[in-house]
């Protein structure tokens, strides 16, 4: 049994970190416990170095309250302003008692309405909810749902980051080691 800490209690979260785990590592059995604690950067991260920052943050952060556990996760959303728009993504940061693995999910281009929002200093979720109508989307599709039509879901964009946070753990000898060819 591997035991998996998440720093967040968000359900897409929790099934990013699930599935990624699960495919990453088919035939661990895995707990995957959730805590809530702070990311130490803005609720809004407004730049791609914060965004890391606030996923090393959490995933620290939930180590030192759980140790105990075999790895610890860091999802963080943000921003990146372009200048003539604003580009969301996330940072997912997996620790081990070993290893580090760190992946950036895919970043896509917000709306101007949401644009305008967000560098009023709205975070993205509460701008996503006024400007699409909903309710608390940052738990449930979040923009890059929305804007697609669930082709591309936020549990399947933060997935893949973290399946490639996960390519240390899958490569430990490359990882851990000065291997050479």
């Amino acid at each position: 049994m591997k035991t998996v800490v998440l720093a967040s209690t968000n359900p897409v979260k929790i099934e990013a970190v699930r599935l990624g785990f699960l495919h990453m590592f088919p035939d661990w059995e895995l707990e995957i416990l959730t805590v809530s604690v702070p990311s130490g950067v803005s609720d809004q991260p407004l730049s791609d170095k914060e965004t890391l920052q606030g996923a090393f943050n959490r995933a620290s952060n939930a180590r030192k309250m759980q140790p105990q556990a075999d790895y610890w996760v860091g999802i963080e959303g943000g921003i990146e302003d372009l200048g003539d728009s604003i580009a969301a993504s996330a940072w997912v940061v997996v620790m081990s008692s070993q290893l580090i693995g760190k992946a950036r999910s895919g970043a896509f281009q917000l709306p101007p309405a949401v644009t305008r929002l967000v560098r009023d200093g709205m975070e993205l979720g509460n701008a996503d909810d006024i400007v699409f109508n909903q309710t608390n989307s940052k738990q449930k599709n979040g923009a890059v749902g929305i804007l697609t039509d669930n082709i591309i879901t936020r549990t399947e964009l933060y997935e893949h980051a973290v399946l490639l946070s996960l390519v240390p753990f899958k490569n430990e000898k490359l990882y851990l080691s000065d291997y050479q060819i």
